[in-house]
């Protein structure tokens, strides 16, 4: 019998979101507050009586490491409130598990205490207000409105009494048949409202005729259901395929086949289209570090082998409107699915992300341009939630699951268009856009064809019921026409930690090469069950047995077992005779996997509820098929009806006239006054509050991400990956979305779009241009009056200009129901078309960033102006006219694409011949914005003159947003560059140069001579931060946000120094490491950066293995063998009860790994190093710190003592991810000697990185013993505790430190990201040549290397 256990602990929230809080309500109160004060509730779920030893430990993992006694087993807090204060308990909604507890229970399962079945956080508040007399009625108001202002109404709900049991009161409903041959139509309509299956006339009238007069039978609901989510618009894009009328005249190609078209133009180099859940392109020849064993631990080896590259992309726009956080996370999950699951399985790199919202109307900051007084629906999080919280479940997502960020965009719009029909145009249903780039193996491209016998297999998470219907929903033509209780069942659960043991289980079958298990993949998305099980097994059908799955939650049904959206689950089919070593590697990685079913070759596809083992291989007979179909069954369908050739639809659409009024401006505006509201516009305004909390250096194989130059501002135009940590060779992608203009003209909205998209994509090397390949992603309200036919001329355009750039477009995903219902208006998102490029690139260390760089160096340096606007200057649609809330009527254009292309191809041949210093292109905001950009980039300033323009209206020179791009050149170098433009005849203009450095530079901007900007450059550039700080604000310690921004105008330049010469390390690349010195990455649940830790080993010349937990708990593998263990970071168990508490829980309560522990660190001539996680980790087992026992850990009446160092929560109060500069101390570190007194730039990516201590003494001491290793440093290299440049707060600027003995090394930055010089996002001019192959990070790897060699 289930019981639930309560432990308490305060505070229950951090400072700063303690008085967010209380600020939120009192705006909801008219009474005046007094206080608030907070405790955290934990519900334990367990099967059986716990032991007094058992709570013990259950009780260290809940407390704070440093305060264990804030835990207590009963609430300091009364039950109930009076009449001068209310008692408040948010927790979340119980419908099922979260994966706060589903991570949780995961850490007690590791330390043997199997009873504990869930887990749940809730929040109480005791909200006092000032003595004054209220009545029961007016304290009743305020609270309704305070609970409100407390929680996410999606995900959340009030406990009005503590918990006593997670059961809820709800039996598993049993399906049932539509009474089709008896009722006919009716029926279907019946179950399409009580369902909500969004079935349209055409829907209805085929599956009545389809069930009542070719299979004569009726439909289940089930069957129903399946059918509403396969071939809803989401899943089938009817739109796309279907036949065009405009205007009465029929379009001979539908919009797939123009789109297919672009493929005839360009070259060939795809090796997936249209076909596949991602596309791909042909790669390169790399070195692969591959380990020798999947299925135990072993060594690694480099194998080369062919790798091509991957690409997709996808949007998650209704879930992140409804609830953004959680949209987000599985927008981003199901994202990466999509790159597993090409081919026989792909391999993740790295991801790019957008976001478009409406008005921001952020409190107490004005943007002038937002309309105040519009009304917003109820069932969509208001937009700055949506800026702030989709971004921030996105980035934590791939945080934990270990995928960096690399580049994406953000576009606020909300604007009355047309005055005289009050027409609406805002982002009110957002867009969440997530791109993926991966790779994969030559030999895997094409997934084998189902046979009959075959597996089919889930691999991921268990089911719950989530994104139920959420196929069907999204497809709803306007968003707040369906049900506000089928809203709830869309809202989506994120648990990145399933989806990396899911992504382990695929690369370790892939790493077979072709013994690889995997026969075919697909990942589930909407849908479910029942979509992807379907596409897996057509055209020969399957049995799947209901009793097979995995439940979440013992109430689902089985219409929501097949079709319910359930996330970090991907089904495969795998021969019968590899489903043991499946098993094997699903196991070692801790990662579900059930055979639910067998290919039957008979074309159907049936869902049985009929006993079976629940854990094996299925083997079912022909005599047992038989019987099965004989029996009623949910679903018993021919795949040939279901996703066989259907009649396409047929859309009738009208053209629609834009009322298009001339831009007019404000009389006598200057550029000086225009520039304070276009630098804060967000789509032209820094992007910081994106890129300071989002991972991007993990993998190791970034070689540009969004931030350049020394303060890390981000401005990238492109990013670049590498296919291998031993190769130079990698992908270019980059992004293109310019809506606002297709509110103008779609044609031309489209092509600036295209335009963008290369233009940004220009400054990498890339193979060819007609090597380009393009995702083309759709978000459009395209069934409404005239969007349609906005869309096609949109696609028309886009396909056209392509085929004369010889790009095309290979695969790509839409989303045709952008509208909100508000009130009785209907309020559609601006059409929007993403262009994302990718493309190979031959040498990933030839990037060009838009930071100036010569005044860095001291020089001048001539700033060129590649202008393709055809002399025009036009204000349509840009973000000068946005900011004065118009359109205007004449929109920049793309007209001769042929000079696009002749200067994308002269300005490649420059930045591979070395020519170009840096470069930006000219989109949001115009020539100014971007020449301001490049200052703020280099911290430098720059004096600029445009002549050559005929307008002699400076707003129109300076502000339009035409094509082009701006290049810095040496000026010694100017006819090197400028001759190849002309013979290409590509009009090319100097127009000024860069000059002066530091926060006191200055920006001078004429047109024709007449000084228009005038302005010390850090002026403007917190002018362009100040947005982003705003936003900040709201998500992170304003202290710490506030600090950030007021340093711009104090900050210089990283100060690196080396006390030695890198250029003499040399990198292993050897095949095997022969007679070299083992060394262990030991990784749990949740690490994520072992691959980068194992290839920095590696070029050490260690022979390393890959060891995890699983490895050592189950005795597959003891220490001994080995001189050195590594911890690597990530999130272990998804740091959901602190970081790495889970970790050292499983090392400290189990007696045998204890053991092994203790054996391992009292041997001399062993080593380790902790790094972020890992660091983490090494804290809580004492292996840092004063303790010098060799029993790990001390033992206070079962659970281990307080440790002497402890990592604590950022000051920031989240998730950072910086380059910040260390300064190597001299130390007693074996791996740091001969490093001390050197200054590096090193990638930190953590929450919890604050060094802290059992006491003041603790840290006097270890400074007294030389065992502070590394601490952040300043500008000008004196430790420093200032936020960014310390970006956790650690006293003293700590961020490394080693054991008395030096043997034991525990650091939060990332040396095994920055070996290389291309994982370096910045380095100095002058320090460029002085680490040509490796950088000095490289050094510490080679000491520890050679400290086991010469102490054998």
């Amino acid at each position: 019998m289930a019981t639930v256990v309560k432990f308490y602990r305060t505070p229950g929230l951090s400072p700063h979101i303690e008085n967010d809080k209380l600020k939120a309500i009192e705006k909801h109160s008219p009474l005046r507050i007094e206080g608030m004060e907070t405790e955290s509730t934990f519900y334990v779920e367990t099967q059986s009586r716990l032991t007094d030893k058992e709570i013990l430990q259950i009780r260290w993992v809940l407390a704070p490491v440093l305060n264990p006694d804030v835990l207590t087993d009963v609430s300091r807090f009364p039950l109930k409130g009076d009449k001068n204060h209310l008692i408040i308990e948010i927790g979340p909604r119980l419908n099922f598990s979260t994966a706060f507890s589903t991570n949780a229970v995961s850490i007690f399962n590791a330390v043997g205490l199997k009873k504990i079945t869930r887990l749940e956080i809730s929040t109480r508040y005791v909200i006092r207000f000032e003595d004054t007399p209220t009545t029961p009625e007016t304290l009743a108001k305020i609270e309704g409105k305070v609970v409100g202002a407390l929680h996410d109404r999606m995900t959340q709900c009030r406990y009005l009494e503590p918990l006593q049991s997670f059961a809820l009161d709800k039996k598993p409903e049993p399906w049932f048949e539509v009474d089709i041959m008896g009722k006919g139509r009716a029926a279907l309509e019946k179950v399409n409202d009580q369902l909500g299956l969004a079935f349209d006339n055409w829907d209805l009238d085929y599956y009545t005729e389809l069930f009542k007069n070719k299979l004569k039978r009726n439909p289940t609901s089930v069957e129903c259901f399946d059918l509403a989510q396969s071939n809803s618009e989401h899943s089938r894009h009817w739109f796309f395929k279907g036949e065009m009328i405009v205007d009465g005249v029929p379009h001979q190609k539908s919009l797939i086949d123009m789109i297919m078209d672009t493929q005839k133009t360009t070259n060939q180099n795809n090796v997936i289209q249209f076909s596949d859940n991602s596309s791909a392109i042909i790669g390169y020849n790399v070195k692969n570090m591959l380990p020798n064993e999947v299925v135990e631990p072993s060594a690694f080896h480099i194998k080369p082998g062919t790798r091509h590259i991957i690409f997709t992309a996808e949007t998650h726009n209704f879930p992140t409107g409804v609830a953004p956080f959680s949209g987000a996370t599985t927008g981003t999950g199901g994202r990466l699915r999509d790159v597993q699951a090409v081919g026989r399985g792909g391999y993740v790199i790295a991801g790019t992300a957008g976001y478009s919202f409406g008005s921001l109307l952020i409190p107490d900051y004005e943007l002038p341009w937002e309309e105040k007084n519009l009304d917003y629906p109820s069932n969509f999080a208001p937009p700055v939630e949506i800026a702030i919280e989709a971004s921030n479940g996105a980035s934590d997502y791939g945080n934990k699951f270990g995928e960096p960020v690399i580049s994406g965009f953000a576009r606020s719009f909300g604007m009355v268009i047309d005055q005289s029909s009050k027409e609406r145009r805002e982002y009110i249903k957002p867009i969440m856009f997530s791109g993926g780039i991966g790779s994969m193996d030559d030999n895997m491209i094409d997934k084998l064809k189902p046979e009959p016998g075959m597996q089919v297999v889930k691999l991921g998470g268990p089911i719950y019921r989530i994104g139920v219907g959420g196929g069907s929903a999204s497809s709803v033509q306007v968003q707040g026409d369906n049900k506000a209780e089928l809203d709830f069942d869309a809202v989506q659960r994120g648990d990145a930690e399933m989806e990396q043991k899911l992504n382990r289980v695929i690369r370790s079958c892939l790493e077979l090469g072709e013994k690889n298990p995997i026969c075919s993949i697909h990942d589930q998305g909407a849908g479910g069950n029942g979509n992807v099980l379907k596409e897996l097994v057509e055209p020969n059908g399957a049995v799947i047995f209901t009793k097979k799955f995995q439940l979440g939650d013992p109430t689902i049904n089985t219409l929501e077992l097949w079709g319910a959206e359930y996330q970090e689950s991907d089904a495969i089919l795998c021969r019968t005779e590899d489903a043991s070593l499946l098993q094997q590697i699903a196991d070692r990685e801790r990662c579900p996997v059930n055979f639910v079913g067998t290919v039957t070759g008979d074309g159907k596809v049936v869902l049985t509820e009929i006993p079976v083992q629940p854990s094996g291989s299925v083997q079912v007979s022909a005599e047992e098929l038989a019987a099965i179909q004989k029996r009623p069954n949910p679903v018993n369908l021919d795949l040939e009806f279901v996703l066989g050739k259907m009649p396409r639809k047929v859309f009738k659409m009208e053209k629609y006239k834009v009322n298009l009024r001339p831009l007019v401006l404000p009389k006598g505006l200057t550029v000086a006054d225009a520039l304070k509201r276009v630098l804060r516009l967000p789509s032209v305004a820094s992007k910081r509050y994106l890129t300071n909390k989002v991972d991007r250096s993990v993998s190791g194989l970034v070689a540009q991400q969004q931030c350049v130059g020394p303060l890390h501002t981000p401005l990238a135009d492109v990013a670049v990956i590498a296919l291998s940590h031993f190769e130079k060779t990698g992908s270019a992608t980059s992004i293109g979305e310019q809506p606002i203009k297709g509110l103008l003209c779609p044609a031309a909205g489209a092509r600036m779009t295209v335009a963008e998209a290369l233009s940004n994509l220009v400054f990498a090397p890339i193979s060819d241009l007609k090597d380009v390949k393009c995702s083309g992603n759709w978000m459009w309200a395209a069934k409404l009056p005239g969007e349609g036919a906005a869309l096609l001329e949109a696609c028309e355009a886009m396909c056209n200009v392509m085929q004369q750039l010889g790009i095309a477009v290979d695969g790509g995903k839409d989303s045709l129901s952008m509208a909100a219902r508000v009130g009785t208006d209907t309020v559609k998102a601006p059409g929007t078309l993403v262009i994302s490029t990718y493309a190979p690139c031959p040498n990933i260390t030839k990037v060009v960033t838009p930071d100036l760089k010569a005044p860095s160096a001291g020089k001048e340096s001539l700033l060129l102006f590649v202008d393709l606007s055809g002399g025009k200057s036009r204000l349509g649609g840009t973000s000068l006219a946005q900011c004065y809330k118009q359109l205007g009527d004449t929109v920049p254009d793309l007209e001769d694409p042929a000079i696009l292309v002749n200067a994308f191809n002269t300005t490649q041949a420059l930045i591979t011949d070395g020519y170009v210093l840096s470069g930006h292109d000219v989109s949001d905001g115009g020539l100014v914005t971007c020449l301001l950009e490049m200052a703020f980039g280099g911290h430098c300033g720059l004096r600029a003159d445009i002549t050559h323009r005929e307008s002699d209206c400076p707003l129109e020179v300076l502000f339009s947003e035409e094509v082009g791009w701006v290049l810095e050149v040496d000026g010694t170098h100017v006819e090197k560059v400028l001759s190849p433009f002309k013979k290409a005849k590509v009009p090319v203009y100097p127009i000024g140069v860069s000059s002066g450095y530091g926060p006191a530079s200055r920006i001078e901007i004429s047109v024709n001579g007449k000084m228009e900007v005038e302005s010390l450059m850090v002026d403007l550039y917190q002018l362009w931060e100040e947005t982003s700080w705003q936003l900040e604000k709201r998500q992170a310690n304003p202290v710490c946000v506030t600090q950030e921004y007021q340093s711009l105008r104090t900050r210089h330049v990283p100060n690196y120094k080396f006390t030695f010469d890198p250029n003499v390390i040399k990198i292993s690349t050897a095949l095997t490491q022969v007679n070299a010195p083992n060394v262990a990455v030991i990784r749990e649940e949740g690490s994520n950066g072992d691959r980068e830790m194992i290839a920095s080993l590696y070029m050490a010349g260690f022979q390393v293995w890959d060891v995890t937990m699983q490895d050592i708990v189950t005795r597959k593998i003891t220490l001994d063998k080995f001189r050195g263990i590594v911890f690597p970071g990530g999130f272990s168990y998804a740091d959901v009860l602190g970081s790495a508490k889970g970790w050292a829980a499983s090392f400290l309560f189990d007696q045998s790994t204890k053991d092994q522990l203790a054996h391992f660190r009292a041997r001399k001539d062993t080593f380790s190093l902790g790094v972020c996680n890992g660091c983490q980790l090494l804290a809580l087992l004492q292996w840092i710190g004063l303790n010098s026992k060799t029993d790990v850990v001390g033992d206070d009446h079962g659970v281990p003592s307080v440790p002497d160092v402890f990592l604590d929560h950022n000051q920031s109060d989240r998730y950072e991810s910086r380059f910040s500069t260390v300064k190597i101390e001299k130390s007693n570190s074996i791996m740091l000697k001969g490093m001390e007194g050197s200054v590096l730039g090193a990638w930190i990516a953590h929450a919890e990185g604050r060094f802290n201590y059992k006491n003041l003494s603790v840290y006097t001491e270890l400074d007294k013993s030389n065992c502070i290793a590394l601490r952040y440093v300043d500008d000008s290299m004196k430790p420093t505790e200032e936020y960014p440049m310390n970006p956790n707060g650690s006293k003293y600027g700590v961020a490394g430190v080693c054991s008395t003995d030096g043997r034991h090394l525990a650091m939060m930055p990332h040396p095994e990201r920055c070996v290389l010089p291309w994982q370096w996002p910045w380095i100095s001019q002058n320090l460029k040549g002085q680490m040509k192959q490796a950088t000095p990070w490289l050094q510490m790897f080679v000491n520890a290397k050679n400290w086991c060699t010469s102490s054998n």
